[in-house]
């Protein structure tokens, strides 16, 4: 039964949500009003409304505090019954509607207040600063799509909440600090149910940093560097401005069998269906070394096929660190997996040499690039190879013009293996890196290389957290996730005994 007094203190606390909303029905039939157009009356509404809401809030958070019973069970920091106890003690809260203030009881040791404890605290689940869960959710989300300035811009502009610059980027990396438990502790609903190829790839892509931030073999070359009094560079001599940041991605995609001249486009393709990556998990770290990242996209793998009943294709671009420790996790992990060189990276190389031999951008070069793209499709990589020194050797190349033929040539000799186009598009298997390309410009490049910027290691890598999140489709997973550590993190046990937190209040 509800008793009166209730009511009453129910609706006292809301007066002040009560009357923002007189005042805005009042506004809204005013003069002032009645010839406004309707983007101002939007204008107007939504100015007036996150005040409303504010007042809500404030309402809500002042009818807890009424509410909240004295406890006898409350413990210290050091495991003590705590005795004292205040009424009304106050903090502010940043929220995403404006600041409100939240008002609890305060438990101590007679005489000392250092130590005290807010159950009210523990069972709203505040955080450890004066933003709130949902202030720092949007600040998440804007920083993880567009500049830090440009995010306290937009929070400002279209919430009631503010949050300075060097605030907002410690709230990141506060909000992005349980990436790696999220993802070692998510419960997937057990393996994937499926016969699709499994696919991983991993490629790196750079990040400006500041000086400090970067990994000691480029910081010194940065040092030495910035001792030459040229103000240009030197041909050939690099910047040793960044910091590489391994890209790694798992997912599923149907096989679908195709041939070297459906690749060249040489016969007719139903691109209409064109099968997509699905169950896609894109993720990035510049903190991070590459031997962990590509560990961490195995045990992904893993997770999702342990059993091992999968196809399973690792795509690479040759880089021989990568390789490596690719090549060892495959060993161990699945040695039938297929290891593909990327198509398009070999282009690349196919290209330079094309231009030893014929003009840049003319018609030959682009048939000679189609006729030896065709042959590496149909396997015959090394026979490419020898055609093309015999043929820079015809041509009385010297040895400075023929460089890129010779790095072709080597190229395709030494990865040969990896060259299988044959078998991989038989078996259906993808044969370019377009998921993990894509993944470098979306969560690197777009965000991290803008105008200017250079990043500390700890901002950087709590917005590539954010960004891999979001592309990933996994944020509101996690931002459940972080609730429960959050609050494991802020409140420790509390009390002598195991109540539910919901008799806090």
């Amino acid at each position: 039964m509800v008793h009166a007094y209730q009511i009453e203190k129910f609706c006292e606390v809301f007066d002040a949500a009560c009357d923002q909303f007189e005042s805005m029905l009042s506004e809204l039939g005013s003069k002032r009003c009645a010839g406004m157009e309707h983007g101002e009356v939007e204008t107007l509404i939504s100015l007036m409304g996150m005040e409303l809401k504010r007042r809500l809030l404030q309402g809500y958070l002042f009818l807890r505090a009424a509410n909240e019973a004295r406890r006898e069970d409350v413990l210290g920091l050091d495991g003590k019954l705590l005795t004292r106890c205040r009424k009304n003690c106050e903090e502010k809260l940043m929220s995403v509607f404006g600041e409100v203030t939240v008002r609890r009881l305060g438990y101590s040791s007679a005489g000392c207040y250092v130590e005290s404890r807010f159950p009210l605290n523990c069972a709203l689940n505040l955080p450890d600063d004066k933003y709130s869960h949902g202030l720092r959710r949007r600040v998440a989300e804007e920083v993880a799509s567009r500049s830090f300035d440009q995010a306290v811009d937009g929070i400002r502009n279209t919430a009631g909440g503010k949050v300075p610059k060097r605030q907002a980027e410690e709230v990141a990396v506060a909000v992005a600090q349980d990436f790696e438990a999220f993802y070692s502790k998510r419960e997937t609903g057990g393996p994937e149910v499926s016969s699709d190829i499994l696919v991983m790839s991993v490629d790196q892509k750079g990040v400006v940093m500041h000086k400090e931030d970067l990994r000691p073999v480029t910081r010194k070359a940065a040092e030495e560097a910035g001792q030459h009094c040229g103000a240009r560079l030197a041909p050939g001599e690099k910047r040793n401005r960044k910091r590489m940041a391994t890209v790694a991605t798992v997912y599923s995609i149907e096989a679908q069998e195709r041939t070297a001249e459906m690749i060249m486009g040489l016969t007719e393709e139903d691109k209409a269906n064109r099968p997509r990556a699905t169950n896609k998990r894109v993720w990035a770290s510049v903190e991070q070394e590459p031997e962990e990242i590509i560990q961490a996209m195995f045990d992904e793998a893993l997770k999702r096929d342990p059993d091992k009943k999968r196809s399973w294709a690792v795509l690479l671009d040759g880089a021989e660190k990568q390789l490596d420790l690719v090549l060892g996790l495959i060993l161990c992990c699945r040695p039938d997996a297929c290891l593909i060189l990327d198509f398009i990276h070999v282009l690349e190389y196919v290209w330079k040499a094309a231009y030893c031999f014929h003009a840049v951008g003319s018609k030959e070069a682009e048939k000679w690039v189609a006729e030896t793209a065709l042959k590496i499709l149909r396997g015959e990589a090394r026979s490419v190879a020898s055609e093309m020194r015999r043929s820079a050797a015809v041509a009385k190349l010297s040895s400075k013009k023929r460089e890129p033929v010779t790095k072709c040539a080597e190229y395709l000799e030494k990865y040969e293996i990896l060259l299988d186009y044959p078998t991989f598009l038989q078996k259906g298997l993808p044969i370019a890196t377009g998921v993990i390309e894509g993944a470098c410009r979306h969560l690197v490049k777009d965000r991290m290389d803008l105008t200017g910027a250079r990043w500390r290691l700890k901002r950087a890598e709590a917005v590539l957290r954010l960004r891999s999140l979001k592309s990933s489709g996994d944020l509101d997973s996690y931002w459940s996730f972080h609730l429960k550590q959050e609050r494991e993190r802020n409140y420790p046990t509390m009390y002598a005994s195991s109540p539910q937190l919901q008799e806090a209040a």
